[in-house]
């Protein structure tokens, strides 16, 4: 009976990395749509928000009926509660992806991004999948002090973002007011992307260690 319920656990947190590594992927893509004016790809990545969406309700199907059944205790109820809240993030980080993926696919074929943003652009899709990334080795090798280093990557998103808000704000902006809005939402979906990543990556510390990562 133990071994049952110990792999249940199990399950949850494997479906925990299978949804980092699905919305990951998805954020890549989204970012190769906007950039490139890809409605096929973009649609290819609204689709499989889907997936994304079926994981955790699964995963939160098994957390509660494992609560109610087993009542776990000490470090298993903070395991199971913990989990729950980390497939939130993860379902959340879907659905931001989703969001860039709907805007490639409303600008498609022409490019949302103007060409004097894209390597900005570029390098949030980048740090926002690498994050991501390091979330989900994080979840398999519970290393404390890798998903601490990872606040220094987020600011890092939060840089670029005050500098796309700056380079919108210029004088000398020339790409109207509809290429505002998307650049604006897009910069948006990035930083709040990250911020899930960070937080899910934070609930780790918080299993490893009983202690939340800012204290």
């Amino acid at each position: 009976m133990r071994d049952a319920y110990h792999e249940e656990l199990d399950s949850i947190a494997t479906s925990l990395v299978e949804m980092a590594q699905l919305v990951g992927s998805a954020m890549e893509q989204a970012t190769t749509a906007l950039l490139e004016g890809d409605s096929a790809l973009a649609e290819l990545v609204i689709a499989r928000d889907e997936q994304v969406n079926a994981l955790q309700h699964a995963l939160e199907d098994r957390a509660i009926d494992l609560l109610a059944r087993q009542q776990p205790v000490a470090t298993d109820l903070r395991i199971v509660v913990t989990s729950l809240r980390m497939s939130a993030d993860l379902e959340r980080s879907g659905d931001l992806a989703k969001h860039v993926a709907k805007l490639a696919q409303l600008r498609a074929p022409e490019k949302a991004v103007p060409d004097d943003l894209r390597s900005t652009i570029q390098e949030m899709g980048r740090l926002a999948q690498h994050l991501m990334a390091k979330t989900a080795e994080v979840l398999v090798t519970r290393d404390v002090d890798t998903a601490l280093t990872m606040e220094q990557d987020d600011d890092r998103i939060d840089s670029l973002h005050r500098a796309l808000f700056q380079h919108l704000l210029d004088e000398r902006w020339k790409h109207g007011v509809e290429t505002a809005v998307d650049v604006t939402l897009a910069g948006r979906y990035y930083e709040r992307f990250a911020d899930h990543a960070v937080s899910v990556a934070n609930r780790v510390v918080y299993l490893v260690t009983g202690e939340h990562a800012h204290e």
